[in-house]
């Protein structure tokens, strides 16, 4: 199974996950008292609060400290800061290796849940990016169920810029993962817009091009002075982070405020209830992306290249 096909699948299970309740089962009993073995990562400020619900040895739980701190690293890059100043992350320990799943709990105590594999090897924890994810859920308020593809779609979307502009991934890598992913995103037959199509495809990768044509848009309308990044950051700024609850339309508004543009609430009034084509191989030809099967090239005269190449760098406001 390609690396693109397994992320996809992980996506769904994330997704099935996330219709289960909060804090059910063993989360209620770890929300009613606190773990033997805590661990605290420290970055520029914010301590994440690392509780551990099963035996790791020394080498490995180590190595799921360093991951935190890389994955945590990554999220600061992009929003210029960890969106909150105290989040507990549970780790569970299986056996075996690999990242398994993942779940974000927002609210007045943040939680991310995730299992680990205790054979899992430096590299697993290099090509991981569920823990980014669920991280950049933080960084966004909670919304109406019928909002999901807006909270996944991001967390899809700004998981891969946000680690390319880290250093964790290459543009290639990025470029061929958007490729691949962002065709489940297309509207089916039936589709009645993104608000109400509930899918896989479209919560998860249909809302990761809602993200990318908005980055585009504020580009455009802004002569490149602005972006996705600038959006998101002001949302944060104003109080819009997974403690809060908030209706879509209040954060779209302060987004498009801080980049003097109406890009974000345009482009959701076109898309929420409307199934919109969003030309993907027209998309990928103007931002000099070819397609080579198990990997991409780029064309740097295409006409949205320069673009391409900025969304990919480290943001210098």
């Amino acid at each position: 199974m390609s690396r693109y096909l397994r992320r996809g699948f992980c996506l769904l299970v994330l997704l099935v996950v996330a219709g289960a309740g909060p804090f059910t089962g063993k989360h209620a009993a770890y929300a009613a008292k606190s773990r033997p073995d805590v661990a605290r990562v420290t970055l520029d400020g914010t301590v994440l609060t690392v509780h551990f619900e099963g035996a790791i040895d020394a080498k490995p739980r180590q190595a799921v400290l360093d991951w935190i701190k890389r994955s945590a690293r990554a999220v600061s890059v992009y929003y210029g800061r960890f969106p909150l100043r105290t989040v507990d992350i549970v780790i569970n320990p299986v056996v075996g290796r690999g990242v398994r799943s993942g779940r974000a709990f927002g609210g007045q105590q943040p939680r991310i849940f995730i299992s680990v594999g205790v054979d899992s090897t430096d590299d697993d924890y290099k090509r991981d990016w569920i823990m980014v994810h669920e991280m950049i859920h933080m960084a966004f308020p909670q919304l109406d169920d019928r909002h999901d593809w807006m909270t996944e779609g991001l967390a899809v979307y700004v998981e891969s810029v946000a680690r390319l502009q880290a250093g964790d991934l290459n543009e290639a890598e990025v470029w061929k993962g958007f490729v691949d992913g962002m065709k489940n995103g297309l509207p089916q037959s039936g589709d009645k817009g993104l608000d109400h199509t509930p899918s896989w495809g479209r919560t998860y990768w249909g809302g990761a091009i809602f993200c990318l044509r908005a980055d585009l848009e504020i580009r455009k309308r802004t002569s490149g002075k602005r972006s996705l990044q600038d959006a998101l950051r002001a949302v944060i700024s104003a109080g819009g982070d997974n403690r809060a609850r908030w209706p879509l339309i209040k954060a779209l508004e302060i987004a498009d405020k801080a980049t003097g543009t109406t890009a974000m609430t345009d482009l959701y009034n076109a898309w929420r209830a409307t199934p919109v084509d969003p030309g993907l191989n027209k998309l990928w030809q103007r931002l000099g992306v070819k397609d080579l099967g198990r990997t991409v090239a780029f064309d740097n005269s295409a006409s949205l290249a320069k673009t391409r190449r900025k969304i990919g760098a480290r943001a210098d406001h």
